[in-house]
């Protein structure tokens, strides 16, 4: 091997980034349903990068699949954010049966450490909404989005894992407590639109004026209570905010619900921009897939139609560029968001607001455009019953 080679024999750009790195950035495209890296499932066949292109070859389990798209984009949605690459061509495979069965054996281990028990449909969706740190307006987007779900007629549940720091029910008008029958308890409603949003957080449990001295365990032991112990009912979007940065509650939902998906909410300024980035790398290291990124506080338009970014410029852009995720709304900042989380009405909801449209906008894409709902009928999953089949008809 010379200097013009990678070590699997794969041509080298010397001027520019090499195989290795593009196959270490593919670590972060997650299979939406065995929730494991398309690198460690050995779906990546082949990588090459010839003159700043990266010509990447990805085998899926059976050649029809249905989320053969999906993994097409994040595959070159992730490239792509590589300094370096101009262009990324993907082509997709088919696992021939010894493939087929070193994938299978990996997820039958990854089953055996199954996630927590719920009551919700193993068709809605979970959005994680988390942020690098505090003070970017992570709520109030957490709440502004399921509400804006729900207005589209849809059944959204809201659970607020922000333990120390909850917020939902004032943001939402909403008062506990929270009931409890047959042994299960009981969201707080409330309409929204068409939809409807189902509520449980510590606020219901705690006063408001009352701290929360919990430490991580006991943080996870919570969020696993709300989880486990709730008739969550018919779902269609099961929306989480989560506390700030990327410790304890963060890694629990990971593990307890390892198809959650995260929204990252960042500021535009660049050192926000930075630490937001460390919630995404949680995401990658965590197995789980970065839905989108929000922009808040994204500039302010007085009332002569002067525009004025208090905050910086292009932080979204730019985190959503690093990580390989698109952005997927821009939050300008407006009086009319904080007054609605205070008065429990949220912008979302106020027709004379701009930013009933941003929330509309942004649960469109989320609901039509941003990784859509895969019912666990897909091509791994259908392999994966009919090898359990298999199995059990052989003991």
């Amino acid at each position: 091997m010379d200097d013009r080679t990678a070590a699997d024999g794969a041509p080298r750009d010397r001027a520019g980034p090499g195989p290795d790195e593009v196959r270490d950035a593919l670590r972060d495209v997650v299979d939406p349903e065995l929730h494991e890296s398309i690198v460690e499932l050995g779906m990546v066949r082949r990588v090459d990068v010839v003159d700043g292109t990266a010509r990447i070859e990805v085998a899926l389990t059976i050649a029809a699949c249905p989320l053969r798209h999906q993994i097409r984009d994040d595959v070159d949605g992730r490239v792509r954010a590589i300094p370096g690459i101009d262009g990324v061509e993907v082509t997709i495979g088919t696992m021939d049966a010894a493939e087929r069965a070193a994938l299978m054996s990996r997820a039958r281990r990854a089953a055996q450490q199954s996630a927590v028990a719920t009551d919700l449909p193993a068709s809605a969706r979970v959005l994680g909404v988390v942020s690098g740190k505090g003070g970017v307006g992570k709520s109030s987007v957490a709440v502004n989005v399921a509400v804006a779900l729900a207005t589209r007629g849809l059944r959204v549940g809201l659970l607020d894992a922000d333990i120390w720091g909850f917020s939902v029910p004032r943001m939402l008008g909403l008062e506990g407590p929270l009931a409890v029958s047959e042994g299960k308890i009981r969201p707080v409603e409330r309409r929204a639109g068409a939809g409807l949003v189902k509520v449980v957080s510590m606020g219901f449990l705690s006063g408001e004026d009352d701290a929360i001295m919990w430490r991580g365990l006991v943080l996870n032991r919570a969020v696993q209570h709300f989880l486990e112990d709730v008739a969550w009912g018919g779902l269609d979007y099961l929306v989480v905010d989560l506390p700030p940065g990327t410790g304890d509650v963060q890694m629990g939902l990971a593990r307890m619900l390892p198809r959650a998906e995260l929204l990252v909410v960042t500021t535009p300024g660049l050192a926000a921009q930075k630490v937001a980035g460390r919630a995404a790398d949680m995401a990658r290291k965590s197995h789980l897939r970065v839905a989108g990124v929000v922009e808040n506080m994204s500039g302010f338009t007085c009332a002569h139609g002067e525009h004025y970014p208090l905050f910086g410029v292009g932080g979204g852009e730019r985190l959503a560029r690093e990580i390989g995720a698109p952005l997927i709304g821009r939050v300008p900042l407006d009086p009319r968001m904080a007054r609605g989380g205070d008065t429990g009405e949220p912008a979302a909801l106020d027709p004379t607001s701009p930013l009933a449209a941003v929330f509309a906008a942004i649960a469109g894409k989320i609901a039509t455009e941003i990784a859509p709902v895969v019912a666990m009928g897909g091509c791994s999953a259908r392999l994966f019953e009919r090898v359990e089949a298999a199995l059990g008809a052989s003991r």
